[in-house]
C-alpha cells in the first residue's frame, strides 16, 4: 500500500519537549526507510521548501522517496495532488495531522493516519525487530576443553598465576 507522509507535520508531531535532544529530519527518514524496508510498502515523504543545503543525509535511502516542495508550492498542495492523481486512492495511506489533507484523503476513500499514531506504529515495529541471539559463551564463558584447545592453538602453556 503506497504511503504519503507530510514530512514537517510528522517531524513536529514526534518531538518530545521533555527530552534534550530532538529528532532531526534525516534521523526520522532513516528510521522510516528501515520501517518501509520491513513492511515492503512504497513510501514518499514530502517536506515544505527546498530542504537543507546539504542533502547527503538523505542519500542511500532505498525504501523512502524524499520530495521537497520547492519555493513555488507547498507540501499540502503536492499531497492533495498526489491523492487526486491516484488511480487507486483506496490503496493510499496518508500520514498527516492536517485536517485539510485528511479531508482530501477521506474524499477519495484513502486511509489517513494521524502523524503521532503512525510514528507509534513505526517505533513499535522497529523495536520488535529480531536481534541475533548472543552466544551462550558470552554469558557463561568457555568450557575447560575449549580453553585447552585455544591454548594449544596459540602455543600457550597454562601456568598458575604468579604471586608476589
Amino acid at each position: 500500500m503506497p504511503v504519503i507522509i507530510d514530512g514537517h507535520n510528522l517531524l513536529w508531531a514526534i518531538q518530545n519537549p521533555d527530552e534534550d535532544v530532538s529528532i532531526t529530519d534525516v534521523v526520522m527518514c532513516q528510521a522510516l526507510d528501515t520501517y518501509f524496508g520491513i513492511t515492503r510498502d512504497k513510501a514518499e515523504i514530502i517536506f515544505d521548501g527546498i530542504g537543507p543545503p546539504d542533502k547527503t543525509g538523505f542519500n542511500n535511502l532505498s525504501n523512502l522517496e524524499i520530495t521537497f516542495s520547492g519555493r513555488n508550492t507547498d507540501c499540502d498542495s503536492i499531497i492533495e495532488q498526489r491523492i487526486l492523481d491516484s488511480t487507486a486512492p483506496a490503496h493510499l495511506t496518508i500520514v498527516s495531522t492536517d485536517r485539510k489533507i485528511r479531508d482530501a484523503a477521506s474524499a477519495r476513500k484513502a486511509t489517513s493516519i494521524q502523524s503521532d499514531e503512525f510514528w507509534g506504529m513505526v517505533t513499535k515495529r522497529l523495536s520488535k525487530q529480531k536481534r541475533g541471539k548472543e552466544p551462550a559463551a558470552k554469558r557463561t564463558g568457555l568450557t575447560e576443553s575449549e580453553t585447552e584447545l585455544w591454548l594449544r592453538t596459540f602455543g600457550l602453556d597454562r601456568q598458575p598465576p604468579r604471586t608476589k
